[in-house]
């Protein structure tokens, strides 16, 4: 796209923002770190703010939680999601600002580990109907099953959290978790984290690419925000690295 264009596009952009009275809605979890609270403490709370200031708009949250169809059922309270999946449909998406893994976290090595069958290994469960991930599915695939544990997402506090307070505490050896979701944590309890490696002929992906979601049909909303992503690139970077954000080209 030439500039010229690019500029016609971001300006159709801020005049969207004024008509909400020049702010960057943004739904996002109340409670749901190390990505978002309702204090602002998350990374993605931090990647927000930097947004915000760069299109000079201010910050406006709708505290909503992202379960089934939550894109469909937050119409209407906001226009901006950060940190989901760069190829979700449901929302158009920026180009990525990171990429990160599925990551092994203490004692195992790989899914080729012999240990595999006998290490007591944790993994999120996701969704209401408490699905395993796709670094679930490897284990599985290997024959780890009967000495893995499930830790549903919803809970009085992270999964990730809850999966490092076991290894900590000796009730489980290792984890295999969305590396954004437990840096921070393994980091605190100083646990080696190593990105997760699929095995041969594995289906599913175990890296993903994240961006900034908007609504369908706010394209230029979109190209302001990829703008505003490239010229606060460094500042974001710096701000995964403080949050120990594992990422991966």
């Amino acid at each position: 796209m030439s500039s010229r264009f690019r500029f016609f596009f971001i300006s159709l952009a801020l005049t969207s923002f004024a008509a909400h009275g020049n702010e960057l809605r943004v739904c996002a979890e109340p409670d749901n770190l190390p990505y978002s609270h309702q204090n602002e403490t998350g990374f993605e709370n931090r990647i927000a703010r930097l947004l915000a200031d760069e299109l000079k708009a201010t910050l406006a949250y709708t505290w909503f939680l992202q379960r089934r169809a939550f894109v469909r059922k937050s119409a209407g309270l906001c226009d901006v999601f950060v940190g989901v999946p760069s190829d979700f449909e449901r929302l158009l998406t920026t180009k990525p600002y990171y990429r990160s893994s599925y990551v092994f976290v203490g004692a195992l090595q790989s899914f080729q580990d012999p240990r595999l069958k006998t290490l007591r290994i944790g993994v999120q469960l996701v969704g209401d109907d408490l699905a395993a991930t796709p670094g679930g599915h490897a284990l599985a695939m290997g024959g780890a099953i009967d000495n893995v544990t499930g830790f549903p997402v919803y809970g009085e506090s992270p999964a990730a959290q809850r999966i490092v307070e076991a290894i900590a505490q000796g009730k489980l050896d290792a984890g295999v978790v969305w590396g954004p979701a437990v840096g921070e944590f393994a980091y605190a309890k100083n646990l080696q984290v190593r990105e997760a490696i699929a095995p041969r002929d594995f289906p599913l992906p175990l890296q993903f690419s994240i961006s900034i979601g908007v609504r369908r049909g706010q394209g230029a909303l979109r190209e302001a925000l990829d703008a505003a992503l490239e010229r606060r690139r460094d500042q974001i970077n710096a701000v995964l690295d403080e949050y120990h954000v594992p990422r991966f080209r």
